[in-house]
């Protein structure tokens, strides 16, 4: 006998959620073979099975919260398991895009999906069950209404009798539950306060528009403007380390390598994907990182070691359009940089009134070990670079 049990869920994931079965007990599996998907935190995974056999006891139903190492199933491996070769796409799709199919008694595997090596998404199922519009018949040409002899009173309508308001109730995912969780925690237990300003985007968008054409030409991606943020980034962090810091106990750890993390909005709720080592990273290799990371969390595809880790966090709400907002710490780091929508506004320079495209920047910090000062400063760093990134390529 075999035991199927909970892995490895990576860094600080403790607990998992059954999602779905892949599998039933008297099944037969290969080596390999995916036995069940778990939900957690921060991405979903399907565990395998390690030898092949019939899956003889199921120890947990779907929707149970399971811990590391707990029992899934017993799997007899003395029964050889018969090849099986599955068909279709059912097995490359996420769990919303199963649950969506299962509620709208879809077969799955005959989707083509749209995302990561064919794998099926949420919007690949919707499109499939969203029924095509009718054709609309050519209408019948209005009777003329009978000329009254005298004017008649119109009924006056009854109000439609209502029978109900009507209420659905879902179960917060774990992702949704810890993110929840996480953001009540971060202001409960650092002392979070947020500075603004705003950053002259001319030069940033000048330098693209001239080198938009031999950039991607020569790294085959687009210079967008998350790079020229990484790096003022970084380099305000090594002018201000206690921003690149966490908290643990009564030190204060000072972090002398940039992993900086990029919250990606995916289709269970926000992540972030961290960038390892990104001082040392060119503007090409962030872009495409970047791009990267953005692809494989509508994928469903980031994996635990892409969530791991971090010491500072940059999240941009200026993509969904938010002209300006508070970021919430990511703890246990001390600093998250908030971007946003860039506008044409009227801005006073030398003297005179000129339109420029401007953004709104936000820094949130924790007050327990980073003062007003060095986050004003810090900010005020990030705006010096970019608005001259001509100095910041030098530095970087």
């Amino acid at each position: 006998m075999t035991n199927i049990v909970v892995p490895e869920l990576g860094e600080s994931v403790v607990e998992a959620r059954v999602a779905r079965w892949l599998k039933k007990e008297g099944d037969r599996v290969e080596v390999g073979e995916p036995v069940v998907e778990l939900e957690t935190e921060k991405i979903d995974l399907e565990v395998n099975a390690e030898r092949g056999g019939v899956i003889t006891s199921i120890k947990h139903k779907e929707g149970d919260d399971v811990k590391i190492g707990e029992l899934l199933a017993v799997l007899d491996d003395s029964v050889p398991a018969a090849a099986t070769k599955p068909s279709g796409n059912g097995s490359k799709a996420t769990p919303t895009a199963r649950n969506v199919a299962k509620d709208h008694d879809v077969n799955i595997a005959s989707i083509q999906g749209s995302g990561a090596a064919g794998r099926v998404m949420k919007h690949d199922v919707e499109k499939a069950v969203t029924p095509a519009p009718a054709p609309v018949a050519d209408k019948p040409a209005p009777t003329p209404a009978p000329v009254a002899e005298r004017p008649v009173r119109a009924p006056v309508a009854k109000p439609a009798r209502s029978e109900g308001r009507l209420e659905e109730r879902q179960r917060m995912s774990k992702r949704r539950a810890t993110i929840a969780r996480r953001l009540v925690e971060a202001q409960h237990n650092a002392a979070m306060l947020t500075t603004f300003n705003e950053i002259d985007m001319s030069a940033v968008v000048a330098l693209r528009e001239r080198r938009k054409e031999t950039f991607k030409e020569r790294h085959g991606v687009a210079l967008g403007i998350a790079s020229f943020f990484v790096k003022a980034s970084i380099a305000a962090l090594r002018a201000f380390p206690m921003l690149n810091a966490e908290i643990q106990g009564d030190d204060i750890v000072l972090k002398r390598y940039y992993d900086i993390g990029m919250a990606v909005g995916a289709e269970g709720g926000l992540v972030v994907p961290v960038l390892r080592d990104a001082d040392r990273r060119s503007f090409a290799e962030l872009e495409h990182a970047i791009r990267d990371f953005a692809k494989r969390a509508a994928d469903g595809a980031l994996t635990l070691e892409d969530l791991a880790g971090g010491t500072f966090t940059i999240t941009n709400g200026g993509v969904f359009g938010s002209l300006m907002s508070t970021p919430i710490l990511n703890p246990p780091q001390v600093g998250i940089l908030g971007l946003h929508k860039i506008l044409d506004r009227p801005v006073a320079l030398n003297g005179r009134v000129e339109i420029r495209p401007m953004m709104y920047v936000a820094l949130s910090y924790d007050h327990r070990i980073v003062d007003g000062r060095e986050a004003v400063q810090f900010l005020a760093k990030v705006k010096e670079y970019v608005e001259d990134p001509g100095d910041l390529l030098l530095e970087s």
